[in-house]
């Protein structure tokens, strides 16, 4: 899906009987050429037929954090105290617009809860979801902060070592801000939470929201955010060091690791995704396993790989698929990310996730 056929796909949820005049009055392009767009969702299997019944899904609603990443990668190996010839990348960022993006990317449809500043990093956000089709409207804009920014160091081999992030303008999504969009997330499939925002925001949505809550940690220290309401959270999302802190234990081996999804289950999780390096170890009340991939989206989780999978996890939910499944499509998201050094690879559709999950969606 592109982004053009993305936006419309948007507007035709939203109002499944849009005419092709008032698609193309808001995408500002000719009728014809909204004709084609049209045509092309039909034939990927996004659009089923007349009245512009849709196969996707309603709209998820994402709370996190949106960034600018900047980032450099020498050419050969770092040295301590010098320079290293290299390039620099800039891209978007944030846990919560990255698992937003890639939902869009997966015809899902999303509105974006954020805290962005008002700087050009803020404007290039704002255009970025416009594009993509992301509501962005319950969003929060502010002079009192500036726009989260994510400076990272990569090795030679373009692996993240050393990174600062402020993200000081998140701490502006408080209970009180959030609880005036508690009509659209009842009203959402599910709810995303990434663990950048308050602790009492987290608090409030999980024991208000009628929409099941899924919860992506942005580190071991902010997961302890989610220890005092796991048993209202549905589906988590996350590395080995967060599942330590969100069980308790040290995870050593495969015993240690399956007793740590038992851990969070008991404390009321009822799904469990653990990125370990051999895959993903799925936990659920009817079963539990390891399911491996060709490559470690723990290790690659620093540049959006695990918020792929999170994003290929939640279509499968929506879907009614099981656990395994699932696992299939997130793994099938974060694969197809790793192939870029972006946080977003923008080939990620449905048909590359279902060929490589090997499901027919």
């Amino acid at each position: 899906m592109t982004n053009r056929e993305a936006q419309i796909f948007q507007w035709i949820m939203e109002n499944p009987m849009i005419s092709q005049e008032e698609l193309a009055a808001k995408a500002g392009i000719a009728r014809s050429s909204a004709a084609v767009h049209i045509s092309n969702l039909m034939k990927k299997g996004y659009i089923l037929g007349k009245g512009y019944v849709t196969s996707g899904p309603d709209y998820c609603a994402v709370i996190g954090g949106a960034s600018m990443d900047i980032g450099g990668a020498p050419e050969e190996a770092l040295v301590e105290g010098e320079s290293s010839a290299g390039r620099a990348v800039r891209s978007l960022g944030g846990t919560g617009r990255n698992i937003a993006h890639n939902l869009r990317l997966l015809g899902v449809g999303t509105k974006l809860i954020t805290a962005i500043g008002d700087d050009d990093y803020a404007r290039k956000i704002i255009e970025n979801c416009e594009e993509l089709g992301i509501d962005i409207s319950n969003s929060l804009k502010t002079v009192r902060a500036d726009t989260a920014i994510h400076l990272y160091i990569a090795d030679e081999k373009g692996n993240r070592r050393l990174a600062v992030l402020d993200r000081r303008i998140n701490d502006n999504l408080t209970a009180s801000f959030v609880t005036s969009k508690m009509e659209m997330l009842n009203k959402a499939r599910m709810v995303i939470l990434d663990t950048s925002i308050p602790e009492e925001t987290i608090a409030l949505v999980s024991e208000r929201c009628k929409a099941p809550v899924f919860a992506a940690p942005v580190s071991a220290q902010s997961a302890e955010k989610l220890l005092e309401v796991l048993d209202k959270i549905n589906l988590v999302v996350c590395s080995r060091s967060e599942a330590e802190v969100l069980s308790g234990i040290r995870i050593q081996d495969k015993d240690s690791l399956e007793r740590a999804a038992d851990i969070i289950m008991e404390k009321g999780v009822k799904n469990v995704f653990i990125l370990v390096e051999k895959g993903v170890y799925c936990a659920c009340y009817d079963e539990q396993f390891i399911q491996n991939a060709g490559g470690s989206v723990e290790q690659a989780g620093s540049n959006g790989a695990a918020d792929a999978f999170m994003a290929g996890v939640t279509l499968g939910f929506m879907k009614h698929m099981s656990i395994r499944q699932m696992a299939k499509l997130g793994q099938a998201a974060a694969g197809i990310t790793m192939e870029v050094e972006e946080n977003i690879n923008p080939q990620l559709c449905i048909p590359a996730v279902a060929e490589r999950a090997k499901i027919e969606l």
